[in-house]
């Protein structure tokens, strides 16, 4: 192995983080794409308004727009009020993404600058709430990986927790385990990990099989002492719903949510 070592340049002095009309805001990610984040963070942001909460759903993956098509409110777009954007909302969501700004299948070639413009637009000029009535929770449908988007978020938003999704494979757990680490060393709580596709439920006759797997995430938690939030299978019915614009109406979802809510680093 090269004893050559790598230091990162120092990072420059950090701005004083955005004030938002938002209680708490918590990311979701993932380490590596293809292992359902999207689909979590839009069913967890839905049963968090289930449950009575306020809540938004902010789509951060600029290259890669999820949030028009979970919410059903793809080819739409948010109106303007008083010079702030008003969000869409749909099944008790407040819901932004650059999907509703720019032509449906457009493909954004922008460099970092033009993202993080973008991302403190959709926050800052987004009439989220009011310093009198502000939202109770915005979840944030972080990019895949660990990346600028990531860093900034971290160092300029005020993120209460972050969950992270895997899948069981090994391959997506490591990549999981890097997530882990950059939220910490940037000072953000793990609200705790997510194994999605735990298991295979057979349409027809109801058979589970773990055919990624099982049970990974949750050694991984245990290993990395973070909280295990809970398995959602993979299941027909939540991606028919997810590819009808309609959250999944899964108990599980719901558990993880009221487990959320729970978390120290979520209460006032």
């Amino acid at each position: 192995m090269s004893s050559i070592k790598w230091n990162p340049p120092p990072e420059k002095p950090q701005n004083p983080k955005l004030d938002l009309p938002i209680r708490k805001i918590i990311a979701v990610g993932s380490g590596k794409g293809g292992v359902g984040k999207s689909t979590v963070a839009f069913n967890l942001a839905c049963a968090l308004a289930k449950s009575g909460q306020k809540a938004g759903l902010l789509d951060a993956d600029i290259y890669g727009p999820s949030v028009p098509k979970l919410t059903g409110l793809s080819g739409q777009g948010p109106s303007q009020k008083d010079g702030k954007l008003i969000p869409l909302e749909a099944h008790g969501l407040k819901a932004m993404s650059i999907g509703f700004l720019v032509e449906e299948g457009k493909a954004l070639i922008w460099r970092g600058p033009m993202i993080h413009k973008a991302l403190f637009q959709m926050l800052q000029d987004v009439a989220w709430g009011t310093d009198a009535k502000p939202l109770d929770v915005l979840v944030i449908d972080l990019p895949p990986g660990t990346g600028d988007v990531q860093l900034t978020l971290a160092q300029k938003v005020r993120l209460d927790g972050a969950v992270i999704v895997s899948t069981p494979q090994d391959l997506a757990l490591a990549d999981a385990r890097r997530a882990v680490e950059m939220f910490r060393t940037t000072g953000v709580p793990i609200l705790g990990l997510i194994e999605n596709m735990s298991t295979h439920i057979c349409s027809n006759c109801g058979h589970e099989e773990h055919i990624f797997g099982h049970g990974g995430a949750q050694e991984e938690a245990s290993k990395l002492n973070v909280p295990f939030l809970g398995e959602i299978p993979l299941s027909a019915g939540i991606r028919e719903k997810s590819d009808r614009g309609e959250p999944a109406q899964a108990e599980r979802f719901q558990e993880i949510a009221d487990r959320l809510k729970s978390s120290p680093a979520l209460q006032n």
